[in-house]
C-alpha cells in the first residue's frame, strides 16, 4: 500500500509547487487566527487555483459556524479537517465524506473519540499539546496509532513527523496517510525544498521495505 502525504500549512505558491512536484497527495491551508501558518481566504485562492487536478485541497479549521463552508466554497477545498472539537452534526452538515477529523492523543483513551465523531472520511492522530491545536512538532506513542489502524478505518498519522523519522513511523503504524508540518519548515508556514525532497524520499523507501 502506497502511504499518502499531505504537506500542511502552506503559505507560499512555491512550496505548494514544489510539494505537488515532489509527490504530495494533498496541500492543506490553516485557517485557524492565532496559528504561525494561518493563511488569508484570497491567498489562499490564489494556490489552491495553481494546485493541478486530484490533488486535494484541505482546509484547518477551528471553529464551528457558517464560515467553513464559507471558505470551502471560495476556495475549491475538498475536505475540511476540523481540530476544534466541532460536534458530529456540524460535520454531517458539511458532509462526512469531506470530513477529515482531527484527534488529539494523549494516551489510548483519546481513541475513543472515533466513536464520539463517527461522520468522517478519515481520523488524523496528534499530539495533545496544552496550547497548541496542531502544529506543536511533538511526536506521541505511536503504538496507539497502531491501534487505530486495526479498527479498519483511514489513519492519518501526524505529530513530530520529520524526514528523519517518516521511515519508522510509517513501517511501525502503516496508516493511510501521513501529515507533514513544522518537520518539513525553515520557519513556520515557510517550507524547506531539501527537507520536503528528503521527506519524499524516505516514504517512498518506507513503502517499498514494507511491501
Amino acid at each position: 500500500m502506497r502511504t499518502r502525504v499531505k504537506i500542511c500549512g502552506i503559505t507560499r505558491i512555491k512550496d505548494a509547487a514544489a510539494a505537488v512536484e515532489l509527490g504530495a497527495d494533498a496541500i492543506g491551508f490553516v485557517f485557524s487566527e492565532g496559528s504561525p501558518r494561518c493563511i488569508s481566504i484570497e491567498q489562499a485562492k490564489k494556490i489552491a487555483a495553481e494546485i493541478p487536478p486530484f490533488i486535494a485541497k484541505v482546509g484547518v479549521f477551528t471553529v464551528e459556524d457558517s464560515s467553513v463552508r464559507e471558505i470551502m466554497e471560495a476556495v475549491h477545498l475538498d475536505y475540511a479537517q476540523l481540530h476544534g472539537g466541532q460536534s458530529d452534526e456540524f460535520a454531517k452538515s458539511i458532509g462526512a465524506e469531506r470530513v477529515i477529523r482531527a484527534i488529539r492523543v494523549s494516551g489510548a483513551e483519546s481513541l475513543s473519540e472515533m466513536e464520539k465523531y463517527p461522520s468522517a472520511a478519515a481520523y488524523l492522530l496528534d499530539t495533545w499539546h496544552p496550547n497548541l491545536l496542531g502544529g506543536s512538532g511533538i511526536s506521541f506513542d505511536w503504538n496507539i496509532a497502531c491501534d487505530a489502524v486495526k479498527s479498519c478505518r483511514r489513519i492519518i498519522l501526524a505529530g513530530g513527523l520529520v524526514p528523519g523519522n517518516i521511515c519508522k513511523a510509517i513501517i511501525t503504524v502503516r496508516p493511510f496517510a501521513v501529515d507533514v508540518s513544522s518537520g518539513v519548515e525553515s520557519a513556520p508556514g515557510i517550507k524547506e525544498y531539501k527537507k520536503m525532497e528528503e521527506l519524499f524520499n524516505n516514504v517512498r523507501l518506507a513503502d517499498e521495505s514494507a511491501g
